[in-house]
């Protein structure tokens, strides 16, 4: 084929134009019963132009009707037209892709990641946990990539609703009674709506049976007391007694019985325990605790029992269930330790509550009834970048109590960060959680323990139980699944689309669902137990050669050739291994190629021992070298967040 185009008839010879192109795939049409009598064929040349040839039959035999430029893209082999207009392309040296045929262009639709050809790779434990990551060199020149392999956990994929559910700001499931074995009701929040589905592999509307305000956003909710449930939004909250046509157990009358407390200022957060509820305000910055109480049958009423006026706003707030900390609290003891000769009883825990504030700080607050309002402890929250500057966007989006073998309190920041505190005593549940005077009670702090960054969006915290030491899931820019344990938390990467919003769901159907809100859809998964890698991917341009973790800087040094600029064909970047960022790089020179490379020590510095050949003449060989050339070594002193600079 000629490169000025197949309609070119002038039959002029201009050979210094002519540019052969093979074609290296190609793929029917599937047959097509209403069109009869006619056949395309997809195929691919190897400089990623798509075309179609139509033929048609009749008396005359087969003929071509026409032939149609439809796309460019990278070159694909193999192809394959499916059914639907769908297309799939592998790519020799990349991702695969699935397309769908459209007017004379070729519409993305999905990536089929491909991490081979892997030309070298390199393993360390980057976050410290005991885990293990392959950093990998991946592809070649254009979609050179580095990829991050780690273990990850599987889902079994049950349910996928339609595009239906844009803008949803809030999910949680509700159970009727505490002691309820299965989810009774899903609560969808939207801008400025709210919808109450039933729960089961059939979700129906059944919002007007449970009384929800439907024209609010809905900011939390939950279940105060059995058969009591609660809405909290901005201009107030709603405490809601269903119907049995939304659950068996309701009030036998035709609409829901509904009670309303309105404060005097707009609420920004709220949340929802056993016979409580906490909200607070932006302007002034008030917290309000709410109890709730029967007046007669069928009557109920919301009344405040705190109100006090905070220094700083509150961003979140959590109240841990107390029969889940009671169940799940254990000691940890020496010898000599008086704790654990004689425990505490598990019912002499407080009621309180973990919130975030804009100070940035997260604080564990008393809800003791009867007593006044005050903080137990509090952890600041304080995190610097790389050069040392305090980080922006540091203000908590979520917090979550977690009690193990000892306690623990997990931060979720609006900046992707997540924390995570304990307390200054090591030995037992602190004693300023407990209401018995006898056991200890110190003035501590809350120490920051560990900083790892999970993404660049807000981080959302889901327990996976209604316990203490439950699994919980991980939201930001992908699902994790994290592991509660003593000294370090697990991380488990999630094989499942970036999710706005997740929330256990378990029915008789799916006693351990997950319920995720992603693309516009409900998608109902179950985890799989088993071993799984998981991969990520960092497009760095060029051909990855060779990389090397450096301990010191926590960094990637990628050594890379086939560049496409006019100055150097080959480099060697230092690559961020949390989102592969080139922190910084050394160009080797015009018709030098960077082959090896290893770090060393050379008196106190470390230095990067890179082997190069250097040649001034034509490339001669098929790799793109000439075929004499002149071996070199290059000493780069390797340093953190600055330009790598040449030493000899």
């Amino acid at each position: 084929m000629k490169d000025d185009g197949y309609m070119d008839i002038d039959g002029v010879d201009s050979r210094s134009n002519v540019k052969p192109r093979i074609v290296c795939s190609w793929s029917w049409e599937p047959p097509d019963p209403v069109r009869r009598g006619c056949a395309r064929l997809l195929f691919c040349l190897d400089d990623g132009e798509f075309h179609i040839l139509e033929f048609t039959l009749d008396v005359e035999g087969a003929k071509l009707y026409t032939f149609e430029y439809i796309d460019r893209t990278l070159p694909c082999r193999p192809l394959f037209w499916m059914k639907n207009r769908m297309i799939i392309g592998f790519v020799e040296m990349g991702d695969g892709m699935i397309f769908k045929l459209g007017h004379r262009r070729l519409l993305h639709k999905s990536t089929i990641q491909n991490v081979a050809p892997i030309l070298d790779l390199a393993i360390a434990d980057y976050h410290g946990e005991k885990q293990d990551q392959m950093f990998a060199c991946c592809g070649m020149s254009p979609e050179g990539s580095l990829r991050v392999l780690r273990n990850g956990v599987n889902v079994d994929r049950l349910l996928k609703t339609e595009a239906i559910y844009q803008g949803v700001t809030g999910l949680w499931t509700l159970r009727m009674k505490a002691t309820d074995a299965y989810h009774s009701f899903l609560v969808l929040s939207f801008v400025e709506e709210t919808r109450i589905l039933s729960v089961g592999l059939s979700f129906n509307d059944i919002s007007d049976a449970v009384g929800f305000q439907p024209d609010v956003c809905t900011l939390a909710c939950g279940l105060v007391a059995d058969n009591l449930l609660v809405q909290i939004y901005s201009k107030g909250v709603k405490v809601c007694l269903p119907t049995v046509y939304a659950h068996p157990e309701g009030a036998p009358l035709t609409s829901p019985i509904c009670t309303d407390w309105y404060p005097a200022i707009t609420i920004s957060v709220g949340a929802v325990g056993h016979n409580i509820v906490v909200v607070a305000t932006s302007n002034p910055c008030c917290l309000y605790v709410l109890g709730v109480r029967s007046s007669s049958s069928y009557q109920y009423e919301l009344y405040a029992t705190h109100h006090v006026q905070l220094q700083y706003e509150v961003s979140c707030i959590s109240i841990p269930q107390e029969d889940c900390i009671h169940d799940n609290v254990s000691f940890s003891c020496g010898e000599g330790d008086d704790i654990c000769k004689n425990p505490p009883p598990k019912v002499n825990v407080c009621k309180f509550a973990v919130i975030g504030t804009h100070r940035p700080s997260v604080e564990i607050i008393s809800l003791e009834p009867g007593e006044a309002l005050r903080v137990l402890t509090i952890g600041t929250v304080s995190v610097n970048n790389a050069l040392g500057a305090p980080m922006s966007g540091c203000i908590p989006e979520n917090v979550r109590f977690v009690a193990a073998e000892r306690f623990y309190i997990l931060a979720g920041l609006r900046n992707g960060m997540l924390l995570r505190f304990e307390s200054e005593t090591r030995d037992y549940l602190p004693g300023f959680l407990y209401k018995d005077s006898s056991i200890p009670s110190v003035n501590t702090f809350l120490q920051l323990i560990s900083i790892r960054r999970i993404g660049i969006t807000p981080v959302l915290l889901v327990p996976i139980h209604d316990s203490a030491n439950a699994d919980i899931i991980v939201l930001s820019d992908r699902p994790w699944l994290l592991h509660a344990a003593r000294h370090s938390l697990a991380y488990s990467s999630i094989s499942f689309l970036s999710a706005s919003h997740v929330t256990p769901v378990s029915s008789v159907d799916c006693p351990n669902g997950l319920l995720f809100v992603a693309e516009s859809c409900l998608h109902l998964v179950e985890l799989v137990h088993g071993k799984r890698l998981n991969a990520q991917k960092f497009s760095i341009g060029g051909t990855p050669r060779k990389v090397l973790y450096h301990n010191e800087s926590r960094t990637l040094l990628v050594l890379r050739t086939g560049l496409n600029g006019a100055s150097s064909s080959s480099d060697v970047v230092q690559v961020d291994p949390q989102n592969g960022v080139l922190l910084s790089r050394y160009k080797c020179e015009p018709g030098e190629t960077a082959k090896c490379m290893q770090i060393a020590k050379i008196g106190n510095d470390q230095v990067l021992i890179v082997g190069t050949t250097k040649s001034a003449g034509r490339p001669m060989m098929s790799n793109g070298e000439a075929e004499r050339c002149t071996p070199d070594l290059l000493f780069i002193i390797i340093r953190f967040i600055s330009n790598i600079s040449m030493i000899h």
